[in-house]
């Protein structure tokens, strides 16, 4: 009976610091996600603001005779699609933003079938934002290079502050898909551990 008293007094002892520790890992990595979740936020804002600003006027000299160009980011279908992916991320990072002040706020755990679609959502969307920021790179490679095999030159020297612009967004794009890809990381972490 002391035996049995003794360990029954153990295991109410080890419950509580059982359960702390649980509690804790969960805030520390609802924490992390909201960190990661608020970069994924404002990076793939950079990339959508900063693209739909890209926009210049210039004159291009061809053999003499003085052309003028005009370029917007709408003229082209890739950077479409960066705009695009980007609205989306913005879109699913808030909510999911949302949703961890809401669990923070009525302390409700994570359920593995929520974290299962957090895993597909963030993959999906990674996968997403390094096609739109392959797709954009190849476009804006050529506006810089120009076509080496027939006489067009390189549209970027007069329409520098465009090229310049989109480039930057090019480089949120890259680090928005890193920060999803961290993200499907976290939930490969939370599910192991569920």
């Amino acid at each position: 009976m002391e035996n049995g008293l003794h360990s029954s007094s153990a295991a109410n002892i080890q419950l509580p610091e059982a359960v702390q520790g649980t509690t804790r890992r969960c805030k520390l990595s609802l924490a992390v996600n909201a960190v990661i979740r608020t970069l994924c936020l404002l990076t793939s804002a950079a990339a959508l603001s900063v693209m739909i600003t890209a926009e210049q006027a210039g004159v291009l000299s061809f053999y003499g005779f003085n052309v003028p160009l005009y370029s917007k980011w709408s003229f082209s279908d890739s950077f479409r699609y960066v705009v695009g992916v980007s609205v989306g991320v913005v879109a699913y990072s808030l909510f999911q933003l949302l949703l961890i002040a809401y669990k923070t706020t009525r302390k409700s755990p994570t359920l593995r079938s929520h974290t299962w679609l957090l895993f597909g959502g963030d993959q999906i969307l990674a996968y997403l934002m390094i096609s739109a920021g392959s797709a954009a790179s190849g476009v804006t490679s050529l506006n810089r290079t120009g076509i080496r095999h027939s006489a067009l030159p390189n549209f970027c020297k007069p329409l520098d502050v465009f090229c310049g612009r989109v480039a930057v967004s090019i480089a949120f794009v890259f680090l928005t898909g890193f920060l999803l890809a961290v993200s499907v990381v976290l939930d490969v972490i939370s599910l192991s551990q569920h």
